[in-house]
Order: C-alpha cells, then structure tokens, then sequence
C-alpha cells in the first residue's frame, strides 16, 4: 500500500466515525435536558426492544446463524433474563440532577453525562451484550455508539432497528444509539479515540487498545473460572450446577466453571454426580485426541468454541456412545501452564478436573491456574462451611467468589444473590482492569459536588495517634 493510499483510508475511517460522533453528540445534548422519568422511559424503550419474545427469539436465531456460537434457546434466555435483571438494577436509581445528599458533610452530588460511549461488543453474546452496556449508558444520559464484531454484526444491526422502534415511541433522538455497520479494527480503534468513554468487552487486543487509545475506558480480563468441591459439599446439587453452568448457551460465557477442584474424600463420588448429569470422563487416548483438535497450532481453535457437545465429540473422534450422549466432557489434570492446555479458558464444553487434600495447597494451585490464566475474575466453591468460602475469598486474587451457585449464571448477577446484572464483570488491576466490580450505570456518570461549610471537625494530634503512641511511643 502506498503512503497516499494509507492516508486516504486513514482519512475514511476517520471520517466515517465522525459522521457517527457528531451525530451522537448532537441527540446526547438533547437528551441530557431529559427528566429522569423520561430517561427511565428511554431505559425500558431499550430493554423492552430485545426482551419481546418474537424479537427475543429472532435475534437468538440470527446470532447463532451468523456466529455459529452457543444455541437458540440458550441465548433467547439470556437475552431475557439479562435485560430483565438489569432494568430491574436501574429501577428507581437516581441518574439525573441531584442524586445524593449528606447533611452532615454539607455535600450536594449531581449526576452529569459523560457524553459519547463507546461499546465494543463480542460475538460470543451479539445481542444481550450490546443491549446491556447501552442501557446503563442511556441510564446515565449518554448516547452510545456499538462497535460489534464482525460476525455479531448483522445481530447488532438487528438489535439496533429494533431499539430505534423503541425510542420513536417514547419520542427520543434515534441517533442516542448507533453502530458500526461494517466493523473493522481501524474502525473501532478510531472509534475508541473520537469517543468520551470506552467500554470493551470480548478481545484483549481490543482491551489493550482502548487503555491505550487516550480515551478513559473499562476493559475487562480473560475467565477461566475454577470452582471447589468441599468434602461436606451437597454432592447432586453441586453437579447439576456445574451442568447448567458448563453447558449453557454451550460455554460462550466467561464465567463458565472451566475447572473443578475436588475434595479427596469425595473425588469418585462427585465423578459419579457429574457423570449422572451427563458428563463424560475422558480416559488418556481420547484426551490426547481432543487435545489436537483444540489447539491444533498452540492456541483454541474456532472449530470447537461454543460448540455442541456431539460437534466436539464427532471433530474428536469420541467414538464411545456414551461420549456421543454426553452434555459435556471431563478432563482430568493435574498440571498448569503451556504445557497443560486444558487448564487454561476452553470456551467449550470441556471442564478440567483437580483433586485435592488440604485446602491451603488447593488455593495455591487455584492461584496459579488464575495467573496463568483468567487473573482477578472469579472463583466458586460448594461447601457448607462459611469459613471455607470465607478463606477463598480471603486467599484467592478473584473479584467474585461464588458460594453454592451454578458459575455463569450467578457471576454476572441473579435473582438469588446481591450482584449487579451484567455482562462486563471486571477483574481488577490482577488483569489489567480499571474495575473489580460488575459494571454497573454508576460506571457512566460523572458526578459534580457541592460543597458547603459545615462546623469544622479537626482531630487533635491525641485523637489520631493515640494508639500508635500506646504501641510504639512518640
């Protein structure tokens, strides 16, 4: 490519993302004079525009066609009971004016936009994604512009004439959200620089790229969730969790258990319990050979990413018939690192299994296979014992320890824990994060305090170091 050629594809991009930014602005200026009744207005328009069943089911359809990732059904839940989850969060929270008063400290706090959001969005969930990141946005009196992957983006497309419907109705600027229509990386890094805020979910290239595009940004980390089996765990509960997790829109979420640490005294039992939820333990020969076909050249191949079981089991060569009836397929390992591939994020249908004696030496182990990979994300644990979960969450470098709960479903929020609903969990400076927390609307305002005098609290040196001076002297 010449240097004149370079400059005007440079010059394209640059432009078509201004076309887009403009008109961004110019509908965000108009909806930030919104009351918050109407904003909450705008919120439900967007919510409503993926959760109506027959718009619901022919974006699940669309996704899985154009991406070939996870199933129908799975992703009709997802859409649904995400939105539903977040548009319950953003319920009745103050977004607009005065949000918060503390009398006691003569603060004032006023929530402001923070004008044009990027959301970058993967393909794994195409639809639930994109629709989730732009209702906390709108929550916050922003305009947002999606950048999908290119195979979400006929998905977004949809979603996004879907959600303009919505906003006609309740008489808002349709420009407050847009898209990329034909997504590429120049696109998208040219987005992430023109934008006021960036919020990347999926690729860690594309996390990269926005810490460094100059433009404030959330990205988050990679999963790989491992989850514990105690010894007094309720064995049949903690299976058909793990089931349900591993299986679900089959292994597209981040927070699919890819590995599951299991007590000693209760290691054979609990093989039993997954195997009576339709897993499939693999012995050495077929393990050998599904490991070819999941890293043929070092690294996962598409081939099997959210693939059906019966896909990965006929790529592999699983003639047994009860690998060919499997729900989903167990690996036992006890090594971590480049070496042992099955210990990293699989995206599939495939979990890693560990045994183990002492907790402490267990947390260890678990600690490396985060390092290794899926830093600060999230860990489970099914025990009856508070003070075991207690200690993981103690130990273990995670942002999010589940006690008792199928992985996926409750990491991101659910009905049956304090979570916020989302499908952007960060992981904490351990990977790289701006936040340790679920991405929540609070994530997209800026906030401006008034400040009064109040009468004045000024310590005395006694009352400050009082018990450094009992402790160690002046």
């Amino acid at each position: 490519m010449t240097v004149a050629s370079q400059t005007r594809e440079d010059t394209d991009v640059a432009d078509t993302i201004s076309s887009l930014t403009r008109r961004a602005r110019t509908a965000q200026r108009a909806f930030e004079t919104f009351t918050q009744e109407r904003v909450d207005d705008v919120v439900a328009a967007v919510a409503w525009s993926i959760i109506e069943p027959a718009r619901s089911r022919a974006l699940a359809e669309l996704a899985v066609r154009d991406t070939g990732l996870g199933n129908v059904e799975d992703k009709v839940t997802k859409n649904r009971r995400k939105t539903l989850g977040t548009l319950r969060d953003l319920t009745g929270a103050p977004s607009v004016g005065v949000i918060r008063e503390l009398p006691e400290l003569g603060i004032t706090e006023y929530a402001k936009p923070m004008g044009v959001v990027a959301a970058v969005c993967p393909s794994t969930n195409p639809a639930a994604t994109p629709a989730n990141k732009t209702m906390m946005a709108l929550k916050g009196g922003n305009a947002v512009i999606i950048s999908p992957s290119p195979k979400g983006a006929s998905t977004c497309a949809l979603l996004v004439s879907y959600i303009h419907g919505q906003l006609d109705k309740v008489g808002a600027p349709l420009d407050l959200v847009q898209f990329v229509e034909k997504p590429t990386k120049p696109l998208t890094y040219e987005l992430m620089r023109q934008a006021d805020f960036v919020v990347v979910t999926g690729s860690q290239r594309n996390v990269k790229a926005a810490y460094s595009s100059g433009t404030p940004a959330i990205g988050v980390g990679v999963g790989n969730a491992p989850v514990i089996v105690d010894h007094d765990a309720d064995l049949a509960d903690a299976a058909r969790k793990i089931k349900i997790s591993k299986t679900f829109d089959y292994a597209t979420s981040c927070s699919s258990e890819n590995s599951v640490h299991i007590h000693d005294d209760v290691y054979d039992d609990m093989l039993d319990a997954l195997r009576a939820e339709g897993g499939y333990l693999l012995d050495a020969a077929e393990t050998a050979q599904l490991r070819d076909v999941m890293w043929p050249d070092g690294r996962l191949s598409q081939r099997v990413t959210a693939k059906s079981p019966a896909t990965i089991a006929e790529l592999a060569g699983l003639d047994h018939p009860e690998a060919r009836a499997a729900s989903f397929f167990m690996v036992a390992e006890n090594g971590i690192g480049p070496a042992h591939p099955f210990s990293g994020e699989k995206l599939s249908v495939v979990l890693a299994v560990y045994r183990w004696r002492d907790l402490d030496a267990a947390l260890d182990r678990i600690q490396d296979l985060l390092d290794f990979q899926g830093a600060g994300h999230s860990c489970g644990i099914h025990t009856a014992n508070g003070s075991r979960a207690r200690l993981v969450a103690e130990r273990l470098r995670v942002a999010r320890v589940l006690v008792n709960q199928a992985h996926c479903i409750g990491n991101g929020g659910s009905f049956d824990n304090g979570l916020g609903f989302t499908l952007t969990m960060g992981a904490g400076t351990w990977a790289g994060n701006s936040i340790s927390e679920n991405l929540s609307y609070r994530h997209f305002i800026n906030t401006t305090r008034l400040a009064r005098v109040i009468p004045p609290r000024e310590p005395s040196e006694q009352d400050l170091f009082e018990g450094y001076f009992q402790r160690y002297g002046r």
